[in-house]
């Protein structure tokens, strides 16, 4: 039983295991980045991270206790010389694992162990995220600032118009007002008018009616003396 054991023994030995992990640190240093199981890429970021922590102080002491992990002095002189200047300012944290999928055949689950600081890709874009988003912001403020000033330009501009608008209304009903006047006492005056001939006309008959009996009277007068 293997009670309260937190190594993963990666189905090895211990000498072997030991040489598996120094080989694959050797490399992890000379190429920036490899490609391997997750289960060892896991066991080898708890074996290099202390080196590169040590290798933040060149001194022969710390390059002996680094020689006697790696055994290979050309891997431990590009520790010193190139890796140390980059993690210099970074508390922990040198490796990345990435997860790539599955191995064909045993179904291992593969990954992609990398020193962060070596990784270009990333660092470029976080710095071009970062002017970017300056550069946006900046923009953006120019542009709304530039935004809120024209509608207040166009409504001071537009403010005349809109009053001569409605002022123009107002001026058009005094001006017609005397017209529809003009208009209402037209028929009135012509109703004054055409009184007088409506009064002749309504007098004609009754004059006609006043001599009518006389005509009469005078007819019979002359009828009766013949007789």
């Amino acid at each position: 039983m293997r009670h309260g054991k937190k190594v993963n023994h990666l189905s090895r030995k211990k000498g072997h295991r030991k040489s598996l992990l120094s080989n694959m640190a050797c490399s992890l240093i000379e190429h920036k980045s490899i490609s391997t199981t997750l289960a060892k890429a896991k066991a080898l970021r708890v074996y290099v991270e202390p080196l590169l922590t040590k290798s933040k102080t060149d001194s022969t002491h710390s390059r002996r206790t680094v020689f006697s992990y790696l055994q290979n002095k050309e891997a431990v002189s590009e520790l010193f010389r190139d890796v140390a200047p980059k993690i210099a300012t970074r508390n922990g944290g040198y490796t990345r694992i990435i997860r790539t999928g599955y191995r064909l055949g045993d179904n291992a689950e593969m990954c992609m162990i990398e020193l962060v600081d070596f990784n270009e890709v990333f660092t470029k874009e976080e710095t071009k995220k970062t002017t970017r988003r300056s550069r946006r912001g900046g923009k953006k403020s120019g542009e709304t600032t530039s935004n809120a000033e024209a509608p207040v330009a166009e409504a001071t501009e537009e403010a005349p118009i809109a009053e001569a608008t409605e002022e123009a209304p107002v001026a058009e009903a005094t001006e017609e007002a005397p017209v529809a006047e003009a208009t209402e006492e037209a028929p009135a005056a012509e109703a004054t008018e055409e009184a007088p001939a409506a009064e002749a006309t309504e007098e004609a008959p009754a004059a006609e009616a006043d001599e009518s009996p006389e005509e009469k009277d005078g007819e019979d007068d002359t009828k009766k003396e013949e007789k």
